[in-house]
């Protein structure tokens, strides 16, 4: 039922881009360290070509993705159908976190809708993509965006965000190096 395939084809990035959610999965090198999922959504995710993709990263609560790819790269990216066929398919690969001083930053950035709060754009050189089939994953309907994010963000303002960023997004749960890059 599952299968890999060499990349991601217009259809397969089609699916991608249709699905409001996604997961991302990052894991350090320690053997006691916790390993992170993060869920995504807001429309933040884009397919840059047949083997690599970008998300919108968002100032939240936590800082382990980035503190994960500063220290080895490693990254999932899982998309589940949760209307219509089953379907999963998982980008796997070499992530890094491109802040807003990188030369590549404007141009990422422009690929996705306006929103306050972002922190960085995080691009994954995909190595792996494989499907599954997702006969377990449930049905469930769509019932549009949250908005406390965005809201939240905006009552900190531009000064706030990075003060929050500064003081609460420093390490890591395992104590690994968040924010400043």
């Amino acid at each position: 039922m599952g299968k890999t395939v060499d990349g991601i084809s217009d259809e397969l990035a089609g699916f991608l881009r249709a699905q409001p959610m996604f997961f991302v999965a990052t894991a350090p090198l320690a053997l006691d360290g916790h390993v992170n999922v993060s869920p995504k959504g807001l429309d933040s995710f884009a397919v840059l070509d047949e083997h690599s993709v970008a998300y919108l990263d968002l100032t939240g609560s936590g800082i382990e993705t980035t503190a994960h790819l500063r220290e080895n790269g490693r990254i999932t990216i899982m998309f589940c159908a949760f209307e219509g066929r089953p379907k999963i398919v998982r980008l796997q690969g070499r992530g890094e976190v491109v802040i807003s001083d990188d030369d590549r930053f404007d141009d990422l950035r422009r690929r996705f809708p306006a929103h306050d709060g972002v922190r960085s754009v995080i691009r994954v050189d995909v190595d792996r993509v494989s499907t599954s089939c997702g006969f377990a994953v449930p049905l469930m309907q769509y019932q549009g965006e949250r908005s406390e994010l965005s809201d939240w963000s905006a009552r900190k303002g531009a000064e706030g965000l990075e003060e929050y960023r500064r003081t609460r997004n420093a390490r890591s749960v395992d104590g690994l190096a968040g924010w400043p890059l």
